[in-house]
């Protein structure tokens, strides 16, 4: 049985006998366990097994971060990229993240690096919510300007000097928007789901693609975690003349 803890809330990948013994451990106030992750914006289904509160404040890397698990996913593969993104910003820069849930990103850049704004948009009603919540909780409401909307639509009315594409299955639909925001010299961060035997090969393909005539050059790639068999998150760091 794998379990993960998410602020105050242990949350489990099936069921257990006796799932209210989490409750001894300090700091947990409910268990619940994911039954399925569903639809576009990959809400997931839990189930309560002990404890009543599925709604929690989680701490990683001295950010603070505000969700309910019954409405939010919460990936704990991505930590090492959460905290890898604000390394690489310069002082000054514009940044677009376009799939900005609720602040996964963009709070650690705000929290940890000197942007002049970013700009987060996020589709999803709820983790926008959230993500004004964690702008606020974490005191960055003067580096970070939240949007709700349709990256595909927002992000061409923009301008940016780095480019967050932190989405997977259906990135690459967005690419053609993002390089109309992306600034000559620019900086992309693309993720993608793709299968072992082109799991870099084909991002690469559809970023050189969608900026065609421009150059790209490729900065960094970089498996993030297993999605699915044989299928591997990936992200990939190109820069665009």
């Amino acid at each position: 049985m794998k379990w993960k803890q998410i602020g105050d809330i242990i949350v489990l990948n099936k069921e257990t006998e006796k799932p209210e013994r989490f409750l001894k451990m300090k700091g947990v106030n409910s268990v619940v366990k994911i039954e399925r992750i569903q639809g576009k914006t990959r809400k997931p289904k839990i189930k309560v097994l002990a404890g009543t509160k599925t709604e929690t404040i989680h701490k990683e890397n001295k950010c603070l971060f505000k969700l309910d698990v019954a409405t939010i996913m919460w990936s704990k593969g991505n930590t090492y990229e959460r905290m890898r993104i604000p390394r690489l910003i310069k002082d000054g820069e514009t940044i677009v993240d376009m799939f900005a849930g609720i602040g996964y990103f963009s709070i650690p850049i705000a929290v940890h690096a000197n942007p002049k704004m970013v700009y987060a948009i996020e589709i999803n009603p709820t983790a926008y919510h959230y993500l004004k919540e964690n702008i606020k909780l974490n005191k960055v409401q003067d580096k970070i300007k939240p949007i709700l909307g349709d990256s595909k639509i927002i992000a061409p009315k923009l301008k940016a000097d780095r480019i967050l594409m932190g989405y997977v299955v259906k990135t690459h639909h967005y690419l053609d928007s993002a390089l109309k925001c992306l600034k000559k010299d620019g900086i992309l961060h693309y993720h993608e789901t793709a299968p072992d035997k082109i799991k870099f090969e084909r991002p690469i393909r559809r970023i050189k693609k969608a900026a065609s005539p421009r150059k790209v050059k490729i900065l960094k790639k970089r498996i993030i975690k297993k999605y699915s068999p044989g299928v591997w998150h990936v992200v990939i760091d190109a820069k665009i003349d």
